[in-house]
């Protein structure tokens, strides 16, 4: 078992490389360090201090899903995001009660219900984004662009090891946050992506 502080067992041999070392355990101290950080200090900060509103992580996948779409249906929604429908109505239960979220029927078939974020709920996304970049980008830049190329490239190469080890999960993938690019290689692994844009939102 690692020591608390990430360093590896004193009993460990390094001529064997069946054994962890130092270096493993360092990186998974860092590792869990960098994403508790990016979870905690980024998004539940914000949802618990700054949001206006008291939404649950849920709530706030759901809206971001909604704003980067237009006209996104309800069954559609929840088929994204891997949730019943009786999860998926609660929660935009909640988002339209808020004034984030509008549902409409659709003019061309009037079974279908059609969702968008208001301005307001275009707005929270904004303002999450703007936290988040306001909060992390410094860091960032001191990095200097060659040396965060280089540990995004890291980063890219590790994440993809460990997805290659994995099941593959029976639901849509959620791992970016929402930070889709086109041919992403981890929804090749992982399945299709819950959080990309679908189609265009006008701005």
């Amino acid at each position: 078992m690692p020591a608390l502080d990430g360093s590896a067992p004193r009993t460990c041999s390094t001529a064997d490389p069946s054994v962890p070392d130092a270096a493993f355990y360092r990186f998974l101290r860092y590792g869990h360090i960098l994403s508790s950080l990016l979870r905690e200090f980024l998004e539940s900060d914000f949802l618990e201090q700054f949001c206006p509103h008291k939404l649950t992580r849920s709530q706030f996948c759901f809206l971001k899903l909604i704003a980067a779409n237009s006209d996104l249906q309800v069954g559609e929604l929840a088929r994204c995001l891997g949730v019943s429908p009786a999860a998926s109505s609660k929660n935009l239960d909640r988002l339209e009660e808020l004034g984030l979220v509008v549902r409409e029927t659709s003019s061309e078939d009037r079974r279908a219900t059609l969702l968008s974020a208001s301005d307001a709920g275009r707005q929270l996304v904004r303002e999450f984004e703007r936290l988040k970049a306001e909060r992390l980008a410094p860091a960032v830049r001191e990095l200097g662009e060659e040396r965060t190329e280089e540990f995004c490239e890291l980063l890219r190469e590790v994440c993809l090891g460990l997805l290659e080890r994995t099941t593959v999960a029976d639901s849509p993938c959620l791992r970016c946050a929402g930070y889709y690019r086109p041919n992403c290689v981890v929804e090749e692994l992982q399945g299709e992506c819950a959080l990309k844009p679908r189609r265009g939102v006008e701005a």
